[in-house]
């Protein structure tokens, strides 16, 4: 503000005398001339250059560093520097700070970012935030230091080398407390107008205050006058407060366990962070601290183990809160139902194990949007209460509730707090973002308030304060003003130091029973960072690949032990764990969608890569071990079948013989197969059991078959289901489903068209796809090569290789005899940027509402732009499949491994990929493997079989050879299930015990009561939550499981066989 402190300036009470401006400069003049008291430069320091960790301090070359002419740093850099020194005698009973400057003016304008250690041992982080170590509270002169600084230079914010320069410095606490005495009730009194009272209280006793200090005295004068001036303020100023409203403050620092920077800096940021928040915590008694995580407490307890076991006796003592229930701060729209389980099962579960916490509340103050599925899972497991503040990201809308119950798609509730801390008169303009990374100052504490929206049930907000992202959380200037606002300043919140537990218990206590307590029904959409859905396409294709193959991992461990009657000794439980926590580690909401640098790709894929050749190591030892126990006569190919459903299905596999066979099933029919294009076999498998296994027999008989799937005449083509023609550019021009006559797409309108938009949103590139995107559109249609290259007894496959620019796009088009969908394989050599990629599908149906598949069910959206809350859904996330329908007939459009969507105007689009350069320039300019259906169908879709068909294209089956010399049934199924609407998802042996885990979900929302049929002998059955805790016993009769589910009901039950 200009001129005066009040805007506009009004001239009234005494505002025209500049009061404030006065008592501002006089607290300005405290601090700068009169808080550091003495000074010591310091020199002496050792360089050693390299990634060591604290226990290799003696390795390495050290060599001299000049402080004051010397530079260090480069992109990327890990060093360390060393130096000892003694305090001098003249800081006796003084306060004795340690004070780093890396740059030529004094100032900490840089970030470098290090970590400080005592003899050892960790001391403190330090950075832009955290400039000061205090060494001594009253010293006695003569003390050595021997201290060695852990230093890195971020690659991503380089900006030249810097310097390594230190001071000691003589702190005088008074003036320090009187300094913050001063600031606080100032900083409150300029956010209020001219006749607020509160203000005029504030300036009329800060205002006598400060004229109460001897500035230029002797120092034994100044000293009294210090001493008297902050009695009066204590008893003239503080303990009055804004009418009962009060703001529970939590300490705590985001980090992003990876984002512009690679994961083994997050270890270290971490290790920082938390050494800084204990050394707070030995210095401000009342502070306290959460963060969530338990990845993160990991990294500590591997790599600080002094700061880990720090943080478990500040945990005993009530003074540090491990919350957040999580892994990881997981997306929850790219991750699997699954996965969002097994995130709270190897979070909560290692919280328990390693500080006897059980979290209850979910934490996910940035993550990109909220599944609707998930309130249901925070209830299954043991979470009470969810907190975020994205959605105020919103572009468009303002979410009209800050505390408010969410309920899922199954009808669950959650309480749910956003924390509302914004900059103080910023909500009446409009704008209403708010930070999980509160600065806590009265702006922000009152900003909060203001902000607040449900005044009407309780008086209490959360704030949660601190730098985050190795900016080591709450700094002493923000822990300092906390304590004057809990003291009570007049026209502001008081301020309480608080676990945000108990802020959401006391919470339920005063909300519980109130009518207006408002309701969300559904998904937590954010109308931001929707182009996150499909960034880092490759990322997001290892991600669905390792779920899948991480489930069938457990699923066949355990098939293992129930066909061969054994127990769970072969059941490899160490590598699963192993495996899990790699895929919930790059689930993390800036990894998975796609928002990181380069290099954390280049770290996400080792991983994948790594846990993909563990994880088909140990599903093919379980499966090739029973394959090669089946008992037959001859040599047989064992087909298994990892869903919950009998199965008729594609198996495309190895030849299991070199030269010509024929296969057979156990009856001896000849079961029709053809050689593929790429050397493998495809053959139609019937009745594999679910569950289980299937053995057919490999005959050397010679095998020919002159059936085909499809007659193919010019651009026409004709199968047992679809009748297809291709236009000059070998888009689909029509689609008429034979079985009920219908064209898929309106006269005129082409289907499976690739249309590249430009897509250069105006900020946030990898995060963000604008409405303006269809803009400029331009159409893939340079089509080099188009021919048969499959038309057999199984399949017909349609090779279309396309140019674009520099890129090659090649589709093979499957059409089936047996299989009423279309598979349209892609392998995509992308060069270009800038741009997103969609396949389009215009469907002529009557439908101003769209099916979404997500974890655990469905939901519907709006395919029209009828409000802004519509228009805004112009890029959604779907998990498997997302479906247009009247009651009459749709079109689902499946997929493999992508996650966005949009259905607008009778037209389904598929985002395929995009291409940024910002934060990872070259983003998904590489080779690009994944496959997309199109299944027409009659009826509404909750009628069809689009589950059975995504399931199926996502968890193939799989076929192993054995030499039929074992003992095993040629068929085996672990079990079943009698309705079609009752999905199993998971079957896993037990966290703590040899039973078998499984999980299944109802997903048409529809009341259902189902029979779940065991191959196995089963001794007992219970029902439990998804933590595998509060048995219920179950009856089970001859092997029969009666269960009923409620609508999106998902369940867990857990067997002992």
């Amino acid at each position: 503000m200009a001129s005066f402190d009040i805007d506009p300036f009004r001239d009234k009470n005494s505002e025209r005398y500049m009061l404030s401006k006065r008592i501002g400069k006089l607290a300005e003049v405290l601090y700068k001339d009169y808080l550091y008291t003495d000074t010591e430069p310091l020199g002496g320091f050792y360089y050693r250059d390299g990634q060591y960790s604290p226990a290799q301090i003696n390795e390495g070359e050290w060599v001299p560093f000049d402080s004051e002419n010397g530079w260090w740093g480069y992109p990327e850099c890990y060093c360390w520097f060393k130096h000892s020194f003694k305090v001098p005698e003249r800081f006796k009973g003084k306060t004795v700070v340690y004070r780093l400057y890396p740059s030529d003016s004094g100032e900490w304008n840089v970030n470098p970012q290090l970590i400080i250690f005592i003899d050892g041992k960790t001391v403190q982080g330090a950075d832009p935030n955290h400039r000061e170590v205090r060494l001594l509270d009253k010293a006695q002169g003569g003390e050595t230091f021997n201290i060695q600084i852990n230093a890195y230079t971020d690659p991503f914010a380089w900006r030249g080398p810097v310097r390594m320069r230190a001071k000691l410095h003589t702190l005088d606490e008074d003036v320090l407390k009187l300094y913050y005495h001063i600031k606080t009730p100032l900083d409150a009194a300029n956010l209020l107008g001219p006749d607020d009272l509160a203000r005029i209280e504030i300036v009329n006793k800060l205002n006598t205050a400060v004229s109460m200090i001897e500035f230029g005295a002797p120092e034994s004068e100044f000293k009294k006058s210090v001493l008297e001036t902050i009695d009066y303020l204590e008893e003239n100023l503080f303990g009055k407060a804004l009418d009962g409203v009060e703001v529970s403050a939590i300490g705590h620092t985001h980090i992003d366990v990876a984002w512009l920077w690679r994961l083994r800096q997050t270890r270290d940021k971490t290790g920082r962070s938390f050494a800084t928040v204990l050394k707070m915590m030995d210095e401000y008694p009342e502070y306290k601290f959460m963060s969530p995580q338990a990845q993160l407490y990991d990294f500590v307890k591997h790599d600080y183990p002094d700061v880990y076991e720090g943080i478990k006796q500040r945990v005993r003592e009530g003074r540090w809160e491990v919350e957040g229930g999580m892994w990881v701060e997981a997306d929850t729209n790219i991750s699997s139902g699954e996965s969002l389980i097994r995130q709270f099962l190897v979070g909560k579960r290692f919280f328990r194990k390693e500080f006897g916490k059980d979290c209850k509340i979910l934490w996910l103050p940035d993550v990109f949007g909220y599944t609707a599925a998930l309130p249901q899972i925070m209830k299954g497991c043991g979470i009470e209460y969810f907190m975020t503040t994205k959605i105020s990201w919103n572009e468009y809308n303002k979410i009209p509730y800050d505390t408010f119950m969410w309920q899922g798609i199954d009808g669950t509730e959650i309480l749910s707090h956003f924390i509302p801390a914004q900059n103080y008169g910023n909500d009446p303009k409009g704008y209403f973002q708010t930070t999980y990374n509160a600065m806590m100052s009265p702006r922000q504490v009152l900003g909060g308030w203001e902000r607040y929206q449900q005044k009407d049930l309780n008086k209490n907000v959360l704030m949660s304060y601190g730098f985050g992202d190795g900016g080591g959380g709450p700094t002493h200037d923000m822990v300092e003003q906390a304590k004057r606002m809990a003291e009570g300043i007049p026209g502001i919140p008081k301020v309480k130091f608080e676990f945000a537990r108990a802020f959401f218990d006391r919470l339920k206590k005063e909300v519980e029973g109130n009518k207006r307590l408002p309701k969300w029904c559904g998904e937590l959409y954010l109308e931001f960072h929707r182009g996150v859905l499909t960034s880092q396409a490759i990322n997001k294709w290892y991600n669905r690949k390792s779920e899948v193959l991480y489930q069938n991992i457990e699923n066949a461990a355990v098939l293992e032990k129930a066909v061969t009657k054994s127990g769970f000794e072969k059941y490899p439980k160490t590598g699963i764990d192993k495996g899990w926590e790699i895929i919930l580690l790059n689930q993390f909401h800036d990894i998975i969608p796609g928002s990181s640098i380069k290099e954390v790709y280049e770290d996400s894929k080792k991983q994948y890569e790594q846990i993909t050749q563990d994880g088909e190591y140990m599903l093919s030892s379980s499966l090739s071990r029973i394959a090669k126990g089946v008992a037959a006569e001859g040599r047989v190919l064992v087909v298994f079948n990892t869903l919950g459903s009998v199965r008729n299905d594609i198996v495309e596999t190895e030849a299991p013989a070199a030269d010509d066979f024929t296969l057979m099933d156990m009856e001896g029919n000849v079961v029709p197969y053809q050689r593929t294009h790429d050397g493998k076999i495809v053959f139609f498998a019937e009745n594999v059991p679910a569950k289980g296994y299937k053995s057919y027999l490999v005959s050397p008989a010679p095998y020919s078959d002159s059936d085909t799937a499809a007659v193919f005449s010019g651009n026409k083509v004709t199968s047992r289901f679809f009748n297809i023609e291709f236009d000059d550019d070998m888009n689909i021009s029509r689609l008429e489903d034979r079985r009920t006559g219908r064209l898929v797409a309106p006269e005129g309108k082409k289907l499976n068209q690739l249309i590249a938009y430009e897509d250069r949103p105006f900020n946030h590139d990898a995060w963000n796809v604008q409405c303006y995107f269809e803009e400029k559109a331009e159409e893939i249609n340079d089509v080099l090569n188009a021919r048969v290259i499959e038309n057999g007894p199984v399949r017909a496959v349609l090779m279309i290789v396309r140019r674009f620019k520099s890129s090659l796009i090649t589709q093979y088009i499957k059409i089936y005899k047996n299989i009423d969908r279309i598979d349209i394989q892609n392998v995509v050599d992308w060069k270009e940027a800038y741009y997103i990629v969609k396949a389009l599908f215009p469907v002529d149906v009557n439908s101003v509402k769209a099916t979404f598949y997500i974890q655990f069910g469905n939901i519907e959206r709006t395919t029209h732009n009828n409000t802004l809350w519509d228009f805004a859904q112009y890029e959604v996330a779907a998990q498997k499949w997302a479906d247009l329908s009247d009651n009459s007939f749709g079109l689902s459009v499946l997929n493999d491994c992508k996650y966005g969507y949009d259905v607008k105007h009778g037209v389904v689009r598929l985002s395929l990929l995009r291409s940024q350069n910002f934060p990872c320039k070259g983003q998904d300019q590489h080779v690009h493997y994944f496959t997309y259906s199109i299944y027409p169908h009659e009826g509404a879709v909750q009628h069809s079989d689009v589950v059975t068909h995504a399931y199926n294209l996502n968890y193939p089956l799989l076929a192993y050879t054995g030499d039929g010399l074992g003992s095993l049934p040629a068929e085996f199924s672990l079990l079943s299930v009698d309705q079609d609407n009752i999905i199993v998802e998971t079957v896993k042996k037990a966290e703590d015990s040899d039973e078998v885990v499984i999980r299944m979900f109802e997903t048409w929302n529809r009341r259902t009561r189902c029979a779940v049929n065991f191959g196995v002998n089963v001794e007992k059955a219970v029902e439990c939550d998804m933590m595998e805790e509060n048995e219920k016993p179950l009856t089970i009769t001859s092997n029969v499981l009666d269960l009923e589910f409620r609508p999106f009901e998902i369940k867990t039950i857990k067997i002992k066989i």
